[in-house]
């Protein structure tokens, strides 16, 4: 019997799986790297063992020294990293410790994609014909490049030029690497709108297999789900998808002798015809959407099985939408660059369930995903469970680092998504400029620099100890306006003018709105006769307003500018923190607008800084292997 658990992995998954633990009873190990020392997931467990190296994740030997260590009689993958790595399972077994996951020779028929197609299509699975990445023809693009080892959207890359394929395999196979400890890479056709379709999956020792439900994972970027729901849309209004859909997936694991939690992933046509993708061997990203329509706790269903228990003939049938966002850092207009850095607040309202691995100043770092949380709502429809998502995260107090939250409810209120038309495509479709727009309009920004310089005003009034009752700025006789200056995210400036009288504030520049109230954290507005307000909050130069208009990210200009700051024209900036993998000219090259200079490497993910016009290699400032922060002068562009 299974009396206490240490979970190989991190964040959100190691504090999901230990909260079931807790209510089981059963006992909580938590592994962690030097980056990870603070984190969330550490304080949950009840015993805490410290990991060599960033990679030590990926160390099976560590990790099991660690079980031992600490007592743990099993120890539970999560997803990523060795979660389906059959050799650590094996090794897991080896060790005299319970593996909660399926057998090792499933893990093994299913880590390499390359072999599991083959294996479903000997099964009865319908699949996608695999292609090898040296062979490739015209005809046959576009094609996709996928790891065979992974997922989550490493290793992975669209090609449409056949000339443009070798170097795709070869980044490809880097991320591959770096991610999942095998470079291998295969290709397949291309579907460039189609409806990603997954079932999970249940399997007992005793021969029972539960096709459980069906998710919509369809709305993605670089691969990678960002939004997933249950049921999902393109089944329900196709007659008859659903039991050929579950048919398939139980073939699939059957076929292995599978046990346990996993997933088969389908690639669906409008139609409602579909492929087999892969099969996950792991609890699922989105598992909590299946939860939430059946009522099951997959976690502790994974613990049932791995101590050999049953499950009832059939499963509990589904009830309602559950529909699941990621929220990522990263900014979603460039090129969905990943951030890194500090969050000082994150408080999604209590109307939704959230998993996640952040708190209140945690420290998102650059050596893992930049996945921040999983935030979830349910409803008996699919149009309230999206508009309650969707306000849920617009509500969220997110300070800090930036997100893609705007993008996530920009989605969830496009009438497109609410209407179910929803296909991998959809980015393409409706334009990621518009998706990625700010919630919040140019009129609500100009309101919450209103409210970020009256809150400062009062801040200041409220930490004065001489004339602590006078107004900041206050004059017997009428003088000048006190001024503050504001950018905002997309670079725009926000002069604010304000002076405190006997009647109150005077606003010269904004004749319709009038100041109700005013404090260090909260000032109230009323514009046109509406009264609004404004939670402000402030570290150092960042001011993060909250209003119904939506949230804005303000930083407080100083009144002076610093000449050491000025950067020098064509210099090429690191666009997020991270390390240099390849430098692509020397000082003195000719260069042309767009080429490749600089390869960083990011969260797992390689990013490229390109020349911002044609000229000459005039300053290179790093070499490869070399950490650096955002913002740091890569190198500079001298034009002739």
């Amino acid at each position: 019997m299974i009396t206490r658990v240490l979970v190989a992995n991190r964040g959100e998954i190691a504090r999901r799986v230990f909260e079931t633990c807790r209510r089981l009873g059963i006992g909580t190990v938590a592994v962690y790297t030097d980056p990870d020392a603070a984190s969330a997931h550490v304080a949950d467990a009840d015993a805490r063992v410290r990991l060599e190296g960033t990679r030590g994740y990926l160390d099976a030997a560590q990790l099991i020294a660690a079980a031992r260590a600490a007592g743990a009689d099993a120890i539970h993958p999560g997803y990523g990293f060795l979660s389906e790595n059959a050799d650590f399972a094996a090794a897991v077994v080896d060790a005299g410790l319970t593996w909660i996951g399926p057998p090792v020779a499933a893990v093994a028929a299913m880590g390499s994609k390359i072999e599991a197609k083959k294996m479903m299509s000997a099964a009865g699975v319908p699949v996608l014909e695999e292609l090898d990445p040296d062979t490739v023809t015209a005809d046959q693009l576009p094609v996709l490049i996928k790891a065979s080892a992974g997922g989550g959207g490493r290793g992975m890359r669209v090609v449409d030029d056949l000339s443009a394929l070798p170097g795709q395999v070869e980044a490809a196979r880097r991320e591959a690497q770096s991610a999942f400890g095998d470079p291998t890479v295969f290709c397949e056709r291309y579907l460039a709108t189609g409806h990603h379709v997954e079932v999970q999956v249940m399997a007992d020792q005793h021969g029972t297999v539960w096709a459980v439900g069906e998710r919509e994972c369809s709305i993605q970027r670089r691969h990678q789900k960002i939004i997933e729901e249950a049921p999902s849309p393109l089944v329900e209004r196709t007659d008859g998808m659903r039991a050929k859909l579950f048919h398939a997936a139980r073939l699939a694991a059957e076929a292995i002798g599978y046990t346990g939690a996993g997933t088969v992933e389908f690639m669906a046509d409008d139609a409602g015809d579909f492929f087999f993708l892969e099969m996950n061997t792991r609890l699922q990203v989105e598992h909590p959407v299946t939860e939430a329509t059946t009522g099951l706790d997959l976690v502790e269903l994974q613990l049932h099985v791995a101590d050999g228990g049953r499950l009832d003939p059939e499963p509990p049938p589904s009830r309602g939408v559950s529909i699941e966002a990621r929220l990522y850092a990263e900014d979603p207009a460039k090129n969905w660059q990943p951030q890194a850095g500090t969050v000082h607040r994150f408080e999604v309202p209590p109307t939704v369930r959230v998993d996640t691995g952040v708190e209140d100043g945690s420290e998102v770092s650059i050596f893992y995903d930049p996945m921040l949380a999983k935030v979830i709502s349910y409803a008996l429809t699919r149009r309230q469970a999206a508009a309650a998502l969707a306000d849920a995260l617009a509500r969220t107090r997110l300070h800090g680092i930036r997100t893609n939250r705007d993008l996530l409810v920009n989605v969830l209120r496009h009438p497109a998504f609410v209407d179910g038309a929803t296909d991998t495509a959809f980015f393409h479709t409706h334009g990621l400029d518009r998706l990625a727009a700010p919630l919040a309009d140019d009129r609500a920004v100009a309101l919450s620099a209103i409210a970020a310089a009256l809150a400062d005003a009062a801040h200041n009034r409220s930490v004065a100890t001489v004339f602590a009752a006078v107004p900041s700025g206050w004059r017997n006789l009428n003088s000048g306006f006190q001024t503050k200056l504001y950018e905002d995210t997309a670079g725009g400036e926000h002069p604010m003018r304000y002076r405190y009288t006997r009647t109150g504030v005077q606003l010269p520049d904004h004749d319709d709105v009038a100041v109700v109230s005013t404090a260090p954290d909260r000032v109230v507005l009323s514009v046109d006769g509406v009264e609004r307000p404004f939670e402000v909050a402030t570290y150092g130069s960042d001011i993060f307003v909250d209003s119904p208009l939506g949230p804005v990210h303000l930083t407080a200009q100083p009144r002076f500018g610093d000449p050491d700051a000025a950067v020098a024209q064509g210099s090429l900036l690191a666009p997020m923190p991270g390390s240099v993998l390849r430098i692509g000219a020397a000082v003195g090259d000719a260069v042309t607008a767009g080429q490749s200079l600089v390869w960083l490497e990011a969260m797992k993910m390689e990013h490229t800084v390109t020349s911002p016009g044609d000229g000459v290699l005039a300053e290179l400032n790093v070499e490869v292997g070399q950490q650096v922060d955002v913002g740091t002068v890569l190198a500079r562009v001298d034009n002739p």
